[in-house]
């Protein structure tokens, strides 16, 4: 069954109050014991990164319905109720300056769950280059503020992290699955919801195979030579100048016309970036990177300078990337801001009470199943 949808993530003021706070704990909690207990610590781990389920979490946990806030908020809840030791999963990371506390999180969580020095490093580097590709190899002008990583007991992980677009005041936020990513420059995502935008420079498309590759080459050219490129197609400024036609200018329509896109749009597109790390780029020299992901993990490699070789690929050496956005994509007990209605307080409290129950029930009957004496 394929499912498919949009969600709008627009900025909301204020915090969530202590007495929805303290009921979406509870809640969690007791969701939570009754999904490991039927889907088991790798099921959790797959629910939580497809962005509609974990959207339909927020709604049943009375949050938002639609705001930048069900991110946040629900990742911070859970972070707070889900006991390793208790349940087989912890969450690192999550908002603002706890995001810069992910790494520390994930020596915490492994050493409760007992995960290898070498599976804690390989946690490690998927954190940073999700992070990385989400901030340069998107370029959707939404700049990355929560990150947080889920992590099971055998090792499977999820990422759910969010960007903010300061000028419309929206969010955008990012799935990864770790049984899902075969290469993580490559379409790894199991998810982007958000609002879709026009000409998104996206280098994770199959479509940017090729430009990658290039871009790669270009990275392991002599820096000077680079800048020479860069200046060439006049680098900082518009590389496509005022009254200039271009075949970028046109596309043919339905019935073989030719339509004139707007200068504006193909200043957004074609505009070089006005600094580029050159520095990263003599590293990368020095290093010599055989793929895309090594060339992206190089420290300094940010997205302009992501940018400014995808540009100089597709401008000189026709390798065209992608820039079509990759967006692709239940109210139980209403929401925080009364939408579509108020939180209904008794029913999410008798709600919460009969799972809790529900549960412990369960693990009572196991436990007789397991004490009977065996008849021969």
């Amino acid at each position: 069954m394929n499912r498919s949808g949009v969600v709008d993530l627009p900025l909301h003021g204020g915090t969530a109050p202590y007495w929805l706070v303290k009921r979406m704990k509870s809640l969690a909690h007791a969701m939570f014991e009754a999904i490991v207990d039927e889907y088991g610590v790798d099921g959790v781990i797959e629910k939580l990164a497809d962005p509609l389920w974990f959207q339909s979490l927020s709604c049943a946990l009375a949050y938002d319905w639609h705001s930048s806030g069900t991110t946040t908020v629900v990742c911070g809840v859970l972070k707070s109720v889900i006991d390793p030791e208790e349940f087989g999963i912890g969450v690192a990371g999550g908002k603002g300056k706890a995001s810069r506390n992910t790494l520390s999180d994930i020596d915490a969580i492994g050493e409760k769950l007992r995960l290898s020095d070498g599976k804690i490093e390989e946690l490690k580097y998927a954190s940073r280059i999700s992070a990385k590709v989400d901030n340069a190899c998107i370029q959707d002008n939404y700049q990355l503020y929560h990150h947080s990583m889920v992590i099971s007991e055998k090792g499977e992980w999820a990422v759910i992290q969010q960007g903010m677009n300061p000028r419309n005041r929206y969010a955008r936020r990012y799935h990864w699955l770790s049984s899902s990513v075969n290469k993580y420059d490559e379409e790894p995502h199991q998810g982007i919801v958000g609002i879709l935008h026009e000409n998104v420079l996206d280098m994770t498309a199959k479509e940017s195979r090729d430009c990658k590759g290039t871009s790669v080459d270009l990275a392991n050219t002599r820096p000077w030579e680079l800048e020479r490129l860069y200046k060439e197609l006049g680098g900082g400024k518009k590389v496509i100048r005022e009254g200039q036609r271009t075949l970028f200018d046109t596309v043919s329509n339905s019935k073989g016309a030719l339509k004139v896109e707007g200068e504006r749009s193909r200043e957004l597109i074609y505009r070089l970036p006005k600094r580029v790390n050159w520095d990263a780029l003599r590293v990368a020299y020095d290093k010599q990177p055989d793929n895309y992901e090594q060339f992206l993990y190089i420290r300094g490699v940010g997205p302009a300078t992501v940018r400014a070789l995808a540009l100089i690929s597709e401008l000189i050496y026709g390798e065209r990337p992608s820039w079509r956005d990759p967006v692709k994509f239940s109210f139980a007990f209403g929401g925080k801001d009364g939408v579509p209605y108020p939180v209904d307080k008794r029913t999410m409290d008798e709600t919460t009470e009969i799972l809790s129950n529900a549960v412990k029930e369960a693990k009572a009957r196991m436990k007789n199943v397991y004490l009977k004496p065996l008849q021969i």
